[in-house]
């Protein structure tokens, strides 16, 4: 890369999550790490935190969970392909969010939508079960 992905660099954690692009502003990366969604090698951090190169991180992105490394430090927004290159995922994350998303797609397969909605008459003795259960 250029002279702006040296090792001796100092960039808070904030910048750099902004540069890989993993949000697309820094107010969005200060709010995820201040809600403990970002944890650095393990710990709860502050915004302000400087980032090592071989340093980990586990982000949490909705259901998605990852465990990262840094493999350069940076300040530099750039392209999506630079900025992959910035880090790279464990092969234990990798395999633990494919497995998440397996059990998501079999949940989901498994709640079929009823085929057609209910009748009227299929409605009040639905209402009526809920009525003398006390749902």
């Amino acid at each position: 890369m250029t002279s702006a992905a040296t090792t001796d660099q100092r960039v808070r954690l904030d910048k750099w999550l902004w540069a890989a692009r993993f949000y697309k502003t820094r107010t969005l990366a200060k709010e995820a790490i201040e809600g403990g969604k970002v944890h650095y090698n393990d710990q709860r951090c502050k915004p302000g935190k400087l980032v090592e190169q071989g340093g980990e991180l586990k982000l949490r992105h909705g259901w998605a969970e990852r465990t990262i490394i840094i493999d350069q430090v940076s300040d530099r927004r750039r392209g999506a392909p630079e900025a992959q290159m910035l880090y790279h995922e464990t092969e234990d994350s990798i395999r633990h969010r494919e497995e998440l998303a397996w059990q998501r797609k079999t949940m989901q397969a498994a709640q079929l939508p009823p085929a057609r909605r209910p009748s009227k008459k299929d409605r009040r003795t639905i209402q009526r079960f809920k009525d003398q259960n006390g749902i």
